[in-house]
């Protein structure tokens, strides 16, 4: 008999949030079935074959900072923690470290980010938290993933 997931275990499957498998979905993505009460369901090997076609995307996009040198060994373990989260869910990782205060943006690395989403050269972005990416304004970097809709985690 197959297998059948929800679109909450579906979305915990890909790494992603419910909202962007109903949009997957709304977008020919991905299909699912529905039963009798108007719940979604995907075939397990339906993922499969799709999170195959994901690997071969676009790479993720990880992004680490902290304020000062002297906080070198939490700018490793921020970047090793979201290396292991990517590689743990089959994506493939680009990292971009940065040192500088929150509040500069012209930090080198932000602008690589920043190109990369502009160019549309990454499938998605992960942060530890959005503190990392600016002290006030992450929201316009939120804003620039879901014009070019990527993936947020």
């Amino acid at each position: 008999m197959p297998r059948y997931f929800t679109i909450g275990e579906t979305a915990d499957y890909f790494g992603v949030s419910v909202d962007t498998i109903r949009r997957w979905e709304s977008e020919g993505r991905i299909t699912s079935q529905r039963t009798k009460g108007g719940h979604r369901r995907f075939l397990a090997s339906a993922l499969a074959e799709i999170e195959e076609e994901e690997r071969n995307e676009k790479p993720t996009l990880c992004y680490a900072r902290v304020s000062t040198r002297d906080k070198k060994d939490d700018l490793e373990r921020q970047a090793n923690t979201l290396v292991a989260y990517c590689e743990n869910k089959g994506w493939q990782v680009e990292l971009i470290k940065d040192i500088g205060s929150g509040l500069n943006y012209k930090k080198r690395g932000l602008n690589k980010l920043i190109d990369k989403i502009l160019k549309e050269e990454v499938s998605r972005l992960i942060i530890t938290d959005k503190d990392r990416l600016l002290r006030f304004g992450s929201e316009l970097i939120f804003s620039l993933c879901s014009h070019y809709q990527l993936d947020m985690d």
